[in-house]
């Protein structure tokens, strides 16, 4: 896999290339139900404003750069999307250095491989991209971390797709109290769990559904069920019960250390080879919020970036199993 780290402050030129270089593969992906499946520009458009209107500019600037285009524009506001599921498992390490982990777990032919940062608005956000202004976890300079996991549920409602609400809570957040907020009335498609960590040490989980209203916990550990198990088989497929339980037990049973920890993720049971399911590990994801500092890791590998140090690079990863 070859994965880049890009930064770029405003939208410009390395964002347009991305648009080209992937939207033939997310077009195909947002019409594999037919064009009617999804909802008009007026529908999407209306839907940005009314939910999440900070964005609106920036989601204006976007669809120029893309060209302008119905389709294009329709896509870019996430709203309505298709289904999608992935695996995942989260944590938050609540040491002397709060630290959030995670691994993600999807299918690598469907999956962005970058690492983007940006100053849209004012605001510093660095993070693993999907959908090519959304997010799959992440981080912005007042310090606020965030990542997602599937919840486990095979609804499908009016909302948008996760990834886009977690680029606005970077945009437009600074705490934990205000993220929760935000992800209690931004309404989501299908069903995840959200956790916040930010610079103050709190942290909570947002237990996302498309037909019920948004739960918050307190709760450090994230996988792929919330409150309890809805959806057997893939409960069974994922692990997530043992997934859960194991973390649990790394952070109050055994109360690992930090590296300790971080390197169980590396491992079974949280770590995943079921590539050819779609739901093999495709990186564990490591944030400091109040370092402002992160690191992609794979076995016998560690990318580290920084807020204030980040430039152009890339990293070519051999994962077995992932090609």
């Amino acid at each position: 896999m070859l994965w880049r780290a890009l930064t770029e402050d405003q939208p410009g030129p390395k964002w347009a290339g991305l648009f080209a270089e992937y939207w033939p593969a997310y077009k195909r992906w947002w019409l594999k139900e037919g064009e009617s499946a999804r909802p008009t520009y007026r529908q999407c458009s209306s839907a940005l404003a009314l939910h999440m209107p900070e964005l609106v500019p920036q989601y204006e600037a976007l669809c120029q750069l893309a060209g302008g285009g119905d389709l294009a524009a329709r896509f870019l506001s996430f709203y309505c999307p298709p289904p999608y599921l992935a695996g995942c498992s989260q944590a938050i390490w609540t040491g002397q250095e709060p630290v959030l982990v995670r691994n993600y777990d999807y299918d690598p032919k469907a999956f962005d491989c970058l690492i983007f940062k940006t100053n849209w608005q004012g605001r510093r956000v660095m993070g693993t991209s999907d959908g090519l202004w959304g997010l799959v976890d992440g981080m912005n300079d007042a310090g606020l971390a965030i990542s997602l996991t599937f919840g486990g549920r095979r609804e499908v409602g009016t909302g948008f797709g996760v990834p886009l609400i977690l680029r606005y809570v970077l945009q437009t957040c600074t705490t934990t109290e205000q993220a929760g907020a935000v992800l209690a009335r931004v309404p989501s498609h299908m069903s995840y769990n959200v956790t916040v960590l930010d610079a103050q040490r709190n942290y909570l989980t947002a237990m996302l559904a498309p037909d019920r209203p948004a739960v918050l916990t307190h709760a450090a550990v994230a996988t792929n069920h919330q409150d309890h198990v809805e959806w057997v088989s893939h409960a069974r497929f994922t692990s997530t019960v043992e997934r859960e339980r194991f973390l649990l037990h790394r952070l109050t049973l055994h109360k690992d250390p930090e590296e300790k920890f971080i390197g169980a993720f590396l491992r079974p049971p949280l770590y995943s080879t079921a590539f050819e399911s779609g739901f093999g590990t495709l990186y564990t994801a490591v944030y400091r919020p109040r370092l402002q500092e992160m690191e992609i890791r794979w076995p016998g590998t560690v990318w580290a970036l920084s807020m204030d140090d980040f430039f152009d690079s890339g990293r070519h990863v051999q994962i077995p199993g992932a090609a």
